[in-house]
């Protein structure tokens, strides 16, 4: 398999920027409020993110969308393992189209 030069460029900027935005945001970790409001904001951050890219796949997806989410948030209140629910998503979502498919 032959990788042209553009495409090598584009994965190195991709890599760069990568380690880029990680290294600044560990640089600047200490640098964060650690209590009030923008803190307690911070913290939510992440739920929000997550929710953003989960709800239009709910909204304009499948049935298989939605048995996903009910067995991803199933398994994360039984065990509250996030990797073990998202996995459990993913598997989730995969059989849901294969069988909803035939």
């Amino acid at each position: 398999m032959q990788t042209s030069p553009e495409a090598f460029i584009a994965i190195l900027g991709m890599a760069l920027v990568t380690i880029a935005i990680k290294a600044g945001g560990l640089l600047l970790a200490d640098r964060l409020p650690r209590q009030g409001f923008a803190a307690a904001w911070l913290r939510h951050i992440p739920g929000a993110v997550l929710a953003a890219l989960v709800a239009p796949a709910l909204v304009t997806g499948s049935p298989a969308e939605m048995i996903a989410a009910i067995a991803t948030g199933g398994i994360y209140i039984l065990t509250r393992n996030l990797f073990a629910a998202m996995a459990a998503g993913v598997l989730a979502v995969y059989l849901a189209r294969l069988l909803l498919a035939s």
